[in-house]
């Protein structure tokens, strides 16, 4: 796994609650792997935006940012932008399957929640958004 290298981020995922942490560092961890298979996005940056751990491609600029974090219901959701399609697209793609909201997340329980096939599919989307 990539180690945190920015303090101000990992004081947010220490503060989290150990299920959402958990969750989140799934997440975290498969956003990381799909850049390192994908020449084309490069390096990621790992920042806070809204106070939530972001991901972005600002080497690249390929894709948009995706972002995690704890929604008001509980659980941990991976967020994207809201003006893209990654999110409708997603949920199209696999019907039923997982809660979205709206255009906007993906809301998990927890980290068993997580079908790593099937959110691959929307972290290479949202990393490859302008290519």
């Amino acid at each position: 796994m990539m180690p945190i290298t920015d303090a101000k981020v990992g004081a947010v995922f220490d503060e989290m609650p150990d299920d959402a942490r958990e969750t989140a560092m799934v997440l975290r961890g498969l956003i990381f792997d799909e850049a390192a298979h994908d020449p084309q996005i490069g390096t990621l940056t790992e920042t806070l935006k809204w106070g939530q751990p972001a991901y972005l491609t600002a080497v690249s600029k390929s894709g948009t940012t995706l972002r995690i974090g704890i929604p008001k219901s509980g659980g941990c959701a991976i967020y994207a932008h809201c003006a893209t399609n990654v999110i409708r697209s997603f949920a199209d793609a696999f019907p039923g399957l997982d809660k979205t909201e709206g255009n906007r997340a993906v809301h998990f329980e927890n980290a068993q929640a997580i079908d790593p096939d099937r959110i691959r599919f929307l972290i290479r989307h949202a990393l490859t958004y302008h290519l």
